[in-house]
């Protein structure tokens, strides 16, 4: 951490983590696909602001906290909605992202699988994520 080739090599690393989400995504998108984000966490937000990320990739976000819900994410304006929404617009893809909860969320939330959805978390890699069939009930 002492040296600029470090951070050289770390700042390509994050520009490789944008290129994959936004491929994701416009793949995605371009196979008519829904997304939707789970969470609107500050580090969620950077990630989302740092790649461009608006409302043309994620229709919206929803959020467990009524203090969060009816707003928007900031510099995205991404709308912020209560988590019933997931299951009135059922979407393929629910991008996570407070990643480091995904699997709290994904067991709270395994009723996407109803209708085929899935997890997704960006970092550090692009995954779909699912929940782990010992804990689906």
């Amino acid at each position: 951490m002492e040296s600029l080739a470090y951070y050289a090599a770390f700042e390509e690393k994050v520009k490789e983590t944008k290129r994959k989400l936004l491929t994701f995504l416009i793949e995605a998108k371009r196979s008519g696909k829904k997304v939707v984000g789970y969470g609107a966490p500050g580090k969620g937000n950077t990630l989302l602001n740092y790649c461009g990320i608006r409302t043309d990739f994620l229709d919206y976000t929803v959020d467990r906290s009524p203090h969060k819900q009816g707003n928007f994410l900031p510099g995205s304006r991404i709308p912020i909605c209560h988590p019933d929404k997931i299951m009135e617009t059922r979407p393929d893809y629910v991008l996570i992202l407070p990643w480091n909860l995904k699997t709290e969320i994904s067991i709270q939330m395994q009723h996407i699988y109803e209708w085929g959805g899935q997890f997704v978390i960006p970092i550090p890699e692009v995954q779909v994520f699912e929940v782990p069939v010992k804990v689906m009930v």
